[in-house]
């Protein structure tokens, strides 16, 4: 008979928030790409939406990294928690220094759900252990 391999799939709470994370960071993405950087006054803006999507990015690739591992009944690495932690870091720290009142609307919905996208991340922490 085949070897059994034991994955790491969590319980039921733990599999919610990895769902959620996802999908909140989807959304976040999306919401960081209507940020109208075309008629800018403040030429940051459109560097400092940039930076946001490069933490979003990253932080998807290190998601990605800790599903993988998650799949094939490895532990998730260090590592790639770090790098999700620190890419949503980097894209709150791009959008808090974003100062153009013309997109005031835009990017107070980015900050929400890159906000909770952050709470979702917290929660993995927290309940999949």
């Amino acid at each position: 008979s085949a070897p059994i391999e034991q994955r790491q799939v969590g319980d039921l709470q733990c599999n919610i928030d990895r769902f959620k994370i996802v999908t909140s960071l989807a959304a976040t993405g999306s919401a960081v790409g209507k940020i109208d950087t075309t008629y800018v006054h403040d030429p940051a803006t459109a560097a400092a939406v940039t930076a946001a999507q490069t933490g979003l990015s990253s932080a998807g690739d290190g998601i990605k990294t800790i599903a993988l591992s998650l799949v094939t009944g490895q532990a998730a690495p260090a590592t790639a928690r770090t790098q999700v932690q620190q890419g949503l870091l980097d894209a709150q720290t791009a959008l808090t220094g974003i100062t153009d009142a013309t997109v005031n609307a835009t990017l107070a919905d980015a900050q929400s759900k890159l906000a909770s996208t952050i709470q979702d991340g917290t929660a993995v922490v927290t309940d999949c252990k």
